[in-house]
C-alpha cells in the first residue's frame, strides 16, 4: 500500500484513537485536527495527501472546510460522518469531497477508499491519457473503449458518462456531475442519466442485474469499481 500524509479530521476521541495507529501502522504520517480552524491551518502547513474530514465538527461545518481545502488545492477528501441523509451527502459531494463513508464505517472499506484517494493523489500530477484496470481499458486520445480486450461501440453519451467514471474511478460521482457530463447541464432530468447507466451496464457488466462494475450510490450518484474495490 502506498504510504502518504493523512490529515485526520474529526473530534470524536474513538475515532482518532481507533484509526490513528491503524494508518501509522499502515506506514502513514498522520495529523489530527479536532476542528475546523484547525483542519484548514494543518491543510496549509502540512500540504496532506488525503483528508479523512468528519462534518460535525464543534466550530463550523465540515462543508466549509471542504470550501476552503478546495480553494487551494484538489488534495482528495473523504467525509467520514454520521449525517446519513443524501442531501448531506450530495452538497458535500458537490462542494468538493471525493467520497462519503458512513459512522459507523467498516474499517477494511474505509482503508480501501484511502488507498484508492492516494492513487488518485498520484494522477493528478499528470495528465490521464489512458484507464486500464482490471477487464476495462480506455484510451482517451482515441476513445477506444475494451473490455477483456475486445473494443466495444459506446454512443457519444455513454462514452462521456464512463469516461466521467474512469476519472474519479474508485470516487463516487454525483447525478449532477454526470448529468452535465452527458447532457452539457446539471438540472437535466435524471431519468435520463438511469436509461444511460442501464445502456452502460448492458454492454460492460456480466450480468446487468447485478453489476460489479458501475455500483449505485443511492440518491447521490454512481461508483466506478474494479477488482473488488475502488480502483
Amino acid at each position: 500500500m502506498t504510504s502518504g500524509h493523512i490529515l485526520l479530521v474529526d473530534d470524536e476521541p474513538a475515532i482518532v484513537a481507533a484509526l490513528r495507529p491503524v494508518l501509522k501502522t499502515l506506514g502513514h504520517a498522520v495529523t489530527v485536527a479536532i476542528d475546523g480552524t484547525a483542519a484548514i491551518a494543518n491543510f496549509t502547513l502540512g500540504d496532506p495527501d488525503v483528508v479523512l474530514l468528519d462534518l460535525g465538527l464543534p466550530d463550523m461545518d465540515g462543508k466549509d472546510v471542504i470550501r476552503a481545502i478546495r480553494a487551494k488545492a484538489n488534495t482528495p477528501i473523504i467525509v467520514i460522518s454520521a449525517r446519513h441523509q443524501e442531501a448531506e451527502k450530495i452538497a458535500a459531494l458537490d462542494e468538493g469531497a471525493d467520497d462519503y463513508v458512513d459512522k459507523p464505517f467498516v474499517l477494511g472499506e474505509l482503508l480501501a477508499r484511502v488507498r484508492s484517494a492516494l492513487r488518485r493523489r498520484e494522477v493528478l500530477a499528470k495528465p490521464i491519457e489512458t484507464f486500464d484496470s482490471g477487464p476495462l481499458s480506455i484510451d482517451f486520445a482515441t476513445r477506444v473503449v475494451k473490455l477483456r480486450g475486445e473494443s466495444l461501440r459506446l454512443s457519444p453519451k455513454e462514452y462521456n458518462l464512463l469516461r466521467t467514471l474512469a476519472e474519479s474511478a474508485g470516487q463516487v460521482v454525483t447525478q449532477r456531475r454526470l448529468l452535465a457530463a452527458g447532457w452539457g447541464r446539471s438540472e437535466a432530468d435524471p431519468q435520463y442519466l438511469r436509461v444511460y447507466m442501464g445502456m452502460l451496464r448492458q454492454k460492460l457488466e456480466e450480468n446487468p442485474s447485478e453489476p460489479k462494475l458501475i455500483l449505485t450510490e443511492p440518491g447521490v450518484g454512481y461508483r466506478l469499481m474494479v477488482g473488488g474495490e475502488p480502483a
